[in-house]
């Protein structure tokens, strides 16, 4: 009845919400654009280099400082500077993947390109904020549990839509009119941020007005990560590196996904059927699961887990490649698969909530979200070029396998970094984030 009572809160309701918005954007720009690219008669290289308008996500740290002492223009001052700058980067998304249909591939590519950018940028602002809002009205350690996996399960709702149930959608209306609905989805989050209360740990922040001084910049930009180093002392390095080589598999094998399904022969409404009924269930009891570790062994014990399990469920598609369109092996390969990404994104997100300091919240999460990013954000945009590489002298089916494998390989040395990091904790007597 207490677990009920806790789910049923408003701020875990609206924090659904929030994710979801969160997710929207993110294979909008990514993934599903490459189906869209593919479908378009654009190369695989071309695709993998059209990858990096994602890396807007793995700079945030940059104008991160900004939007954590200052309002947004007008709205800062009416909704609060967390809700108010939710609000213009919500805008700004809608109004780019609506671009984004109205001009097309086809239209001109560099156009098109363009607005994929501005989506990403105004995307990777929103995650900023929400990250912000959502460590802020925390107010113990089973809370920021409970919100990242509501964090986590609206963003998995998201992508069920712009990973699934939008290849379904094409497959019928066309990609020009799925990407106008997904705009106007973003008024998903508008309606959470105005329900959204803003946090009262920012309310001293509010107060007074940010002042353009050498100090006061100063403050704002080394301030975050001089707290962070100081914090975490001789860990901090090591968090560093770990975070950054964390979900690098992923990131390697994200833009190559789509476009293997459809050069292997897996039509859109197969992909979108099963993402959206057992890859859906599979990534809830992911993210369920990942929550529940957390809760009851730690942050650290269950990020270790998932840097098993994360990696390793790449060698499926793999041997999908092998097999060849398969569609009990994809389904399986997409259940494992859904469950290992919702478990590892669940750790991930928890851990590093639990490291940032109050008053620099934003930044300090931005700056690990950013080294969380970052690399795989770089390397996956020679994906395409991996494949073609790989391929030559064998089958294109031959290559993508090969591919896959090295996506999981590549997990080796975040696992072992994920171990130092748990004897780190030991050897101080830290029990808390182990246990």
């Amino acid at each position: 009845m207490q677990t009920l009572r806790a789910v049923t809160r408003p701020k875990v309701a609206i924090m659904l919400a929030l994710g979801f918005s969160s997710g929207l954007p993110f294979m909008l720009v990514g993934n599903t654009l490459g189906f869209w690219l593919r479908e378009a008669g654009i190369t695989l290289a071309t695709i993998g280099f059209l990858s990096w308008v994602g890396l807007a996500y793995s700079l945030k740290f940059l104008w991160a400082p900004l939007i954590d002492k200052v309002n947004a223009p007008i709205l800062g001052k009416m909704l609060g500077r967390r809700r108010g700058w939710m609000v213009v980067s919500q805008v700004l998304i809608a109004g780019a993947l609506i671009g984004m249909s109205i001009v097309k591939p086809e239209g001109g590519l560099m156009l098109f390109t363009g607005l994929a950018a501005l989506a990403a940028f105004a995307s990777a602002t929103q995650d900023i904020v929400v990250d912000a809002w959502r460590i802020e009205v925390s107010d113990a350690s089973e809370d920021m549990a409970l919100l990242s996996s509501a964090y986590q399960l609206g963003y998995r709702a998201s992508l069920l839509v712009t990973d699934a149930l939008i290849l379904i959608v094409a497959a019928s209306v066309g990609w020009a009119v799925s990407y106008s609905v997904m705009g106007a989805l973003m008024a998903v989050g508008l309606v959470a941020t105005f329900l959204a209360v803003e946090p009262g740990r920012n309310l001293a922040a509010q107060v007074t007005e940010h002042k353009w001084s050498a100090r006061a910049v100063f403050d704002a930009v080394a301030g975050p990560f001089i707290a962070f180093f100081k914090q975490h002392g001789s860990k901090a390095l090591l968090i560093l590196a770990a975070v950054s080589l964390y979900r690098l598999s992923d990131f390697m094998m994200g833009p190559m996904a789509n476009p293997f399904y459809a050069d292997i022969g897996i039509t859109k409404e197969t992909v979108g059927a099963v993402r959206g009924s057992v890859g859906l269930i599979a990534s809830v009891v992911g993210i369920a699961a990942g929550g529940l570790s957390a809760v009851r062994f730690g942050f650290i014990t269950t990020l270790l887990v998932g840097a098993v399990i994360g990696p390793a469920s790449n060698l499926g598609f793999s041997l999908l490649a092998i097999v060849g369109p398969s569609n009990e092996v994809f389904t399986t390969a997409m259940i494992i698969d859904n469950f290992a990404s919702g478990f590892a994104g669940t750790a991930l997100v928890g851990y590093m909530s639990s490291l940032t300091t109050f008053g620099y919240t934003a930044t300090q999460y931005a700056l690990l979200s950013s080294f969380y990013a970052l690399l795989g954000k770089v390397l996956k945009g020679f994906s395409g070029v991996m494949v073609q590489n790989f391929s030559e002298g064998r089958t294109l089916m031959e290559g993508y396998a090969l591919f896959f494998i090295s996506t999981a390989l590549v997990g080796i040395p975040a696992l072992l970094l994920c171990i130092l990091l748990v004897r780190s904790y030991k050897s101080v007597g830290t029990t808390a984030a182990v246990n």
